[in-house]
């Protein structure tokens, strides 16, 4: 089955329908969201519709710390994302805050541990940026393949000889074998904001009969999703994040 991977939505309906298309047209039987499906962007409703469409089609979500945020005014945010989750929050109706408060904080499923942020004690909300933070996130999952987001880039961890941890940055539409013999860990990229510098959405592609992985980018309107967050009197900053890709 080929799973599409999607993280780091961000109420971004023009990068989330961009992303779903390409998708498809790669072959993508069931979709899965890995966390913040809502935040900084300015069509969480429409946005949470669409995931919430798909989970009851057979897809799988699970929540990040700015879907947590909605429910959980406790939850560490910056003075910008905290203006983005205090207007979301007055924008979902009942139906859509039950839904993000409803989700899982991690899944295990056939191998495959799939979490929004670090596996290991994912509700903390931990960054992983790094060979150690990729171990213990690797080691708690105790799965094959570890799917997350948070960071917003796209890195794939995996244990190599002798057990080390490696890792490095793929190219996008280049299909990576992702064999049962190693550990695997992939950080699969924003789809709704991405920050290493390319406005294009990022998502990934799981093909689990192959085991194979593809990391993809997406162009899509960043200008008319940039255009709405002004219009909705969000932080400037979050418009000029999609425009440039910082």
């Amino acid at each position: 089955m080929k799973l599409a991977l999607l993280a780091d939505v961000h109420s971004n309906l023009e990068a989330l329908d961009a992303c779903m298309r390409h998708a498809r047209r790669e072959g993508a039987e069931r979709f899965v969201f890995l966390g913040d499906i809502v935040g900084y962007g300015a069509d969480p409703g429409a946005v949470v519709d669409v995931v919430a469409a798909q989970v009851a089609a057979g897809g799988l979500a699970v929540k990040g710390n700015h879907d947590d945020a909605v429910r959980n005014a406790g939850t560490d945010l910056n003075d910008d994302a905290r203006a983005a989750i205090d207007w979301t929050r007055g924008r979902l109706d009942q139906a859509q805050a039950a839904f993000l408060d409803g989700l899982p904080l991690i899944v295990r499923e056939d191998g495959v541990c799939w979490v929004h942020a670090s596996a290991n004690s994912p509700g903390d909300w931990n960054y992983v940026t790094d060979d150690l933070q990729a171990a213990r996130s690797m080691g708690a999952a105790e799965t094959t393949w570890c799917f997350s987001g948070h960071v917003h880039d796209q890195v794939l961890y995996y244990q190599g000889a002798g057990r080390r941890l490696m890792a490095f940055r793929p190219l996008p539409g280049v299909p990576i074998p992702v064999g049962r013999h190693r550990r695997w860990l992939a950080i699969v990229g924003s789809a709704g904001q991405p920050r290493d510098g390319n406005s294009a959405a990022a998502y990934a592609l799981f093909d689990t009969r192959r085991a194979q992985l593809v990391f993809h980018r997406v162009p899509y309107d960043h200008e008319a999703a940039s255009a709405k967050i002004l219009a909705a009197g969000l932080p400037a900053s979050l418009a000029r994040r999609l425009r440039d890709g910082h």
